[in-house]
């Protein structure tokens, strides 16, 4: 067997065979084994030189051989060796899966009708064929099985299967990724730093209207319950994302602050509710209660109203 593959290709078979084994064995991560492992990188190594001095020594050891023989069996010896390398076993398998008969024997399988001379041979269906035949119906066996009798996953299941994991992957996303925050999905932010960058935001680009303790001038008090828009973290959002009223109020931001700065801002906002401001401005709008809070805040809400 041996003859009948070169070195070159003997070689880097078995190599490849056996670095496919380690990166199959080894748990490396995304990266390949030998990258992340120099041990294994060098074990490879190790391996391919081996290997290359395995074939040097069957090598030298076929030629002092050679030099042992006469001249008769070594030209034979080299003969084989060079028919060998035709791939003669390819050649008769592929014959054999052909399932041809030789030209010789071709008289046996000779039809007795013909079409202005020209016979037809009685060949049987090449075994590749029928091999493959045979595959189909089991295939179709196995499907039957698998998907008629034990109601496996069909495309539709599998499709509704990678919906639902993208959607978890989305949602998973959008905790990270928080400039994907708009009008449906901005929550009320309450971690320090959120509402540290949002009182940076206010005291850069509202104060002129707002005041810094949020009692308002040109702008409305924001620290009463209240509202010309609406108050709540979606109805603040929705404001500076929007602007105010068509012709007065305040512009829109969205052109100049990212949706993840807005809901900052419209977080540092809200934190004015309840506070005592220095020159308060007299309330505007109406008085805005969160439809979707428990009933006896609504009632509080209210009571200290009236």
């Amino acid at each position: 067997m041996r003859n009948l593959v070169p070195s070159w290709i003997r070689v880097p078979v078995v190599f490849l065979i056996i670095f496919g084994a380690v990166e199959f064995f080894i748990d490396s991560g995304e990266k390949p084994a030998f990258i992340e492992y120099p041990a294994v990188l060098l074990f490879l190594l190790l391996v391919l030189l081996i290997l290359i001095a395995i074939e040097a020594i069957v090598g030298a050891l076929e030629n002092v051989m050679l030099h042992k023989l006469d001249e008769e069996a070594k030209a034979k010896f080299l003969a084989e060796k060079e028919k060998s390398f035709e791939f003669k076993w390819l050649k008769d398998t592929y014959i054999k899966l052909l399932g041809q008969k030789p030209l010789e024997e071709e008289g046996e399988i000779i039809l007795d009708h013909n079409y202005d001379g020209i016979k037809e041979l009685d060949n049987n269906l090449p075994p590749w064929w029928v091999y493959g035949f045979y595959a189909t119906i089991i295939f179709a066996g196995i499907y039957l099985v698998r998907y008629h009798i034990f109601d496996g996953d069909t495309q539709l299941d599998e499709l509704e299967t990678e919906l639902a994991e993208a959607r978890v992957a989305i949602e998973e996303y959008k905790k990270t990724a928080k400039d994907l925050v708009d009008i449906n999905t901005v929550t009320m932010l309450t971690e320090a730093s959120d509402l540290k960058a949002g009182q940076a935001i206010f005291e850069t680009n509202c104060v002129a209207c707002h005041k810094a303790d949020g009692g308002g001038g040109i702008g409305p008090n924001l620290t009463d319950q209240h509202w010309i828009l609406g108050g709540g973290i979606k109805n603040v959002f929705r404001t500076i994302s929007e602007g105010g009223r068509d012709g007065k109020g305040m512009i829109a931001w969205k052109q100049s602050l990212k949706p993840s700065e807005m809901a900052q801002v419209a977080s540092y906002v809200l934190t004015f509710q309840g506070t005592t401001p220095a020159e308060p401005k007299a309330p505007e709008g109406d008085i805005w209660v969160d439809e979707s809070a428990p009933a006896e805040a609504v009632e509080a809400v209210s009571d200290a109203v009236q």
